[in-house]
């Protein structure tokens, strides 16, 4: 039996979110930083900038994570490559090449509890039920998932999506039922969450972070002709039309400079 205090509200750290057997805590304070650090690590918690970690509790379940992001493990805990021959292998590395991702993500099951590496990014809990056919993501946002949810590599429904939208030619699709966190530069407070039924939105640049599987995606002009668009000043938009849900940062980051650039993302709903 192990006894810990992964959990425990002290003054110094809390739980900031949790689905499932699925939770974030957060370091309300870096009390361990150094003399001369405190000062930046303040002004940094001020602006809501704090290490976070996510803790998962096994209960006989299972969880997938990105390579390398372990860094504890309690309990009665197996690890497993998840790899089933060399066909499949291959196609995770294909995939991995194509999306950015890690080719292998270990497997973890049993009774125990799992916490992984802190991170400044914002950890973002998500529910498979919420999400029509599927999440599809950007590259690099995959962090963990319940081990019911399948991970596949799936390819832009149109060219033009593909080489005008500045998305890539490849995503990563999640599916079927259970949690999945993601690691963004954005906190979810400050993403907006639209909701489609049957419906048109229009984003002025490569925003969206995450939308459903069952929306379609396509690179439009702002107007109907080329000179229309020109005068506009918008030219092209990415375009997405059905019933699902997207989630777009008001403002694109930009990891040389290590913060967020730009104003606001341009959303129009129609």
């Amino acid at each position: 039996m192990v006894k810990h205090n992964f959990f425990a509200v002290n003054g110094v750290r809390r739980i900031a979110d949790s689905i499932g057997n699925f939770c974030v805590v957060e370091w309300e304070k870096d009390a361990s930083n150094s003399y001369y650090g405190a000062m930046n690590a303040y002004y940094a918690s001020q602006m809501d900038v704090r290490k976070k970690q996510l803790v998962i509790d096994l209960k006989g379940n299972g969880a997938i994570l990105q390579a390398g992001a372990m860094q504890m493990i309690t309990g009665n805990v197996d690890v497993q490559t998840n790899v089933q021959g060399v066909g499949d292998l291959v196609g995770r590395f294909i995939g991995s090449r194509v999306t950015g991702e890690t080719a292998i993500k270990p497997r973890y099951v049993g009774t125990g509890t799992i916490v992984l590496e802190p991170t400044y990014k914002y950890i973002l809990l998500q529910d498979m039920k919420d999400w029509t056919g599927g999440l599809v993501i950007e590259d690099g946002l995959f962090l963990a998932c319940s081990d019911t949810v399948n991970m596949q590599t799936v390819a832009r429904s149109t060219l033009s999506s593909a080489v005008l939208g500045n998305e890539g030619l490849f995503n990563t699709c999640l599916t079927g039922q259970g949690v999945v966190a993601l690691e963004s530069y954005v906190p979810y407070k400050e993403l907006f969450v639209v909701e489609l039924q049957n419906d048109t939105i229009k984003i002025d640049g490569s925003m969206a972070i995450a939308w459903s599987q069952s929306l379609q995606f396509t690179v439009e002009r702002t107007t109907r002709t080329f000179i229309g668009s020109a005068a506009s000043g918008e030219g092209l938009v990415n375009v997405y039309r059905g019933t699902g849900r997207v989630l777009i940062a008001p403002v694109a980051y930009n990891p040389t400079a290590g913060n967020s650039q730009g104003g606001s993302s341009g959303v129009n709903v129609r």
